[in-house]
């Protein structure tokens, strides 16, 4: 990488982890649904540029794409409903699946796999069981599933547990929170803190993770 590349890749990544930060602050400003949107998906769609600037190969590109769409889940949840983000955000972790698999580490314990393939039906089944709208629980069932396969796959990857698997254990517990929001969880003013803050730093630590090993791999 030129080290103007670098130094631009800098900032935007710097640019993205401010973006994201300040978001927090917008619940408690009268913004347009335009303005307020517009940042939410800023930090996450710099990411997705940092994650652009940096990729030289196919797997740096994947990165790029599901960062791609979790800016436009994070856009869409908001103007066009659950249905429509939400299956972005699935896509997104479809592509995330493809990338860790395309990954995966030389060697794995009894445990790594016995986590992993438990790790999908338990997460289906506890977002199945928390919305109050019980003719939403088969949908969100589905897109947990698709969730915690992003996870699990992350698990089995060879990229920085502490890393990209943590990021994609803090996703999936700020999606769990949404989900508890609307059934046994309502009304908590304490949620929105926490959905926003895993997931943002969850996405910020996966990006970074992965953008890092592929940056080590180029190096040796």
């Amino acid at each position: 990488m030129r080290s103007s590349d670098g130094v631009a890749a800098k900032l935007v990544l710097a640019a993205a982890l401010a973006a994201g930060v300040s978001y927090l602050a917008a619940d408690h400003l009268a913004l347009s649904q335009t303005v307020s949107l517009a940042w939410k998906g800023a930090g996450v769609g710099l990411l997705a540029i940092y994650a652009a600037l940096v990729a030289r190969e196919l797997n740096g590109w994947l990165l790029a794409a599901v960062m791609a769409l979790g800016a436009a889940g994070d856009v869409l949840l908001g103007a066009a409903g659950f249905v429509v983000g939400g299956g972005v955000f699935l896509l997104g972790h479809l592509v995330a699946i493809g990338l860790y698999l395309r990954n995966r580490r030389a060697e794995l314990t009894r445990l790594d796999v016995r986590l992993a393939m438990a790790f999908v039906p338990l997460i289906a089944l506890i977002a199945f069981l928390l919305p109050a709208d019980r003719a939403s629980a088969g949908g969100v069932m589905v897109y947990a599933a698709g969730l915690a396969a992003m996870a699990a796959s992350a698990w089995i990857s060879r990229f920085p547990r502490r890393w990209v698997a943590l990021g994609a254990l803090m996703f999936v517990a700020s999606d769990l929170l949404i989900f508890a929001r609307g059934g046994p969880l309502a009304g908590q003013t304490w949620v929105g803190f926490f959905v926003w803050s895993l997931y943002f730093a969850g996405q910020a630590l996966i990006c970074t993770g992965v953008a890092r090993a592929l940056g080590e791999d180029l190096a040796g």
